[in-house]
């Protein structure tokens, strides 16, 4: 069922305008009495039914809200050191139909990407709509927030202040199983880009608390790293199994 995110929402009526009208109503072909699902992007789903379909607005009438079954019950924010290229939308998009809450950019010594801050703000316009994209084609209940760009150490602290900080490190030795339990569900995790993290960096977070974890025995790429990371809290934190149709390759 095609599916949309508004903030347009009251009592049972619901209003899409924009990009997203012009997509019903010129792309879809959509008809008035055809149904949809509206999302308010708090992680509640509302089955509708168009009621009224133009290019320049879309009304839906809904049912009775319901919770998103495709959000996960464990909040991840990647902070995510800038790689070069292209390789940061890509991270976004897998991140976000895996799970992920938010993504933070992050600048690090080893960071090839240094781009300033008018360039970034443009990447960071297209970044937002790449999580929009992938919420929308995953079932995702929100769009996960991509964030400005930061330095290493307000990283570090806004790690360091989660319920659960983990470091993923070529050389970390605490056991990720042992770092996870039921009750931990706000979880931040740091990645490097591709030259990873320096002793440095590496020490300055251990000596915040922040644990420094390995993805296993072989060297993961970045664009490998986070998506294995994801993967693995979640499924530890049973955030993977979902009843119906989820997990479906498109």
């Amino acid at each position: 069922m095609p599916r949309f995110f508004t903030e347009q929402i009251a009592g049972d009526l619901a209003v899409i305008t924009g990009e997203d009208a012009r997509h019903i109503a010129l792309s879809l072909r959509m008809k008035a009495g055809e149904p949809v699902t509206v999302c308010s992007g708090n992680g509640t789903d509302y089955p509708g039914t168009l009621s009224l379909v133009t290019p320049q607005q879309v009304e839906v009438q809904l049912e009775e809200g319901i919770p998103c079954r495709s959000e996960p019950a464990t909040k991840i924010t990647l902070y995510q050191a800038l790689p070069k290229g292209d390789k940061m939308e890509w991270i976004i998009q897998k991140a976000v139909e895996l799970g992920v809450t938010a993504v933070v950019p992050v600048l690090t010594s080893r960071c090839v990407s240094r781009p300033d801050a008018k360039s970034f703000e443009k990447k960071l316009l297209r970044y937002q709509k790449i999580s929009e994209e992938a919420a929308k084609q995953c079932g995702r209940g929100m769009i996960p927030k991509i964030e400005p760009l930061i330095g290493f150490g307000e990283a570090l602290k806004r790690i360091a202040a989660a319920q659960r900080g983990i470091l993923f490190y070529e050389q970390g030795t605490a056991p990720l199983r042992q770092l996870l339990a039921p009750d931990v569900r706000e979880i931040a995790v740091l990645i490097g880009s591709e030259g990873g993290f320096s002793p440095e960096e590496a020490a300055q977070a251990m000596e915040l608390g922040i644990p420094a974890a390995t993805l296993g025995p072989r060297i993961l790429r970045c664009e490998t790293a986070p998506l294995a990371a994801l993967a693995m809290i979640l499924y530890e934190q049973g955030d993977m199994d979902s009843p119906g149709k989820q997990g479906v390759v498109l």
